[in-house]
């Protein structure tokens, strides 16, 4: 047998020893490199918000705008889930519905805006929004009414109204509710600086023209009742 003969039979022992062992190794020999976690939907909208306000800065006045219109519209939601069992008309149970779904979904959007920036999500609250304020002695949480919500003596006094009072009632307060908003977003629109960030534009804009129609349409309403 020649040298090149001997090197190519020794060349093929080693390759047959080889494939075998791999063959025979046990499952728990072979070594992966762990794979690296999938992105979640959170991250996702974490990264974009961060890329939004690294092109559109945040400012105070739109964290307090979106965190104060989260108790304002829960109050509204309050308000109208009482519809049905206070026996309001078909046209303002209908009027009411529409609120609650709008609103809903608002708070959510609220909520998902702050979550998403890292900044504190209250829960919605229908007294208004939790504030600190110092007294001469101690630090107390209050609760701060944001502009047109209703009082814990006018809440009160419509939950006890019903039929034609309370359709007459609601329609005042819901005005002057509504009302409330429209300012918080003039107020906000005022402030240097703020709106800058595309989703509280949108929202603030949506708020403005949805709740300044039912407005119009509740003061039409309520001119019907009062004839």
């Amino acid at each position: 047998m020649t040298q090149f003969q001997t090197r190519a039979t020794v060349v093929a022992l080693l390759l047959g020893v080889t494939v075998a062992s791999c063959k025979t190794a046990p499952h728990s020999a072979v070594t992966t490199l762990p794979q690296p976690a999938a992105p979640t939907a959170t991250d996702a909208a974490m990264a974009k918000a961060r890329a939004d306000s690294a092109r559109y800065p945040y400012t105070e006045a739109d964290i307090h705008f979106m965190t104060g219109m989260i108790g304002h519209h829960a109050q509204a939601i309050v308000m109208s889930q009482w519809a049905p069992t206070h026996g309001a008309s078909a046209q303002l149970r209908t009027l009411a519905a529409r609120i609650i779904n709008a609103q809903q979904d608002e708070i959510v959007l609220m909520q998902r805006w702050l979550r998403n920036r890292r900044l504190p999500v209250p829960e919605p609250r229908p007294s208004g929004m939790p504030m600190a304020m110092s007294g001469e002695h101690d630090m107390a949480m209050h609760d701060m009414l944001m502009p047109g919500m209703l009082t814990d003596a006018q809440m009160k006094e419509l939950d006890a109204a019903r039929g034609e009072e309370f359709d007459t009632l609601f329609l005042t307060y819901m005005i002057q509710h509504h009302r409330g908003a429209v300012t918080m977003v003039q107020e906000l629109f005022g402030t240097n600086g703020a709106a800058q960030d595309e989703v509280v534009f949108k929202f603030a804009n949506d708020v403005n023209v949805d709740q300044s129609t039912e407005i119009a349409r509740m003061q039409r309403m309520l001119v019907a009742l009062t004839r």
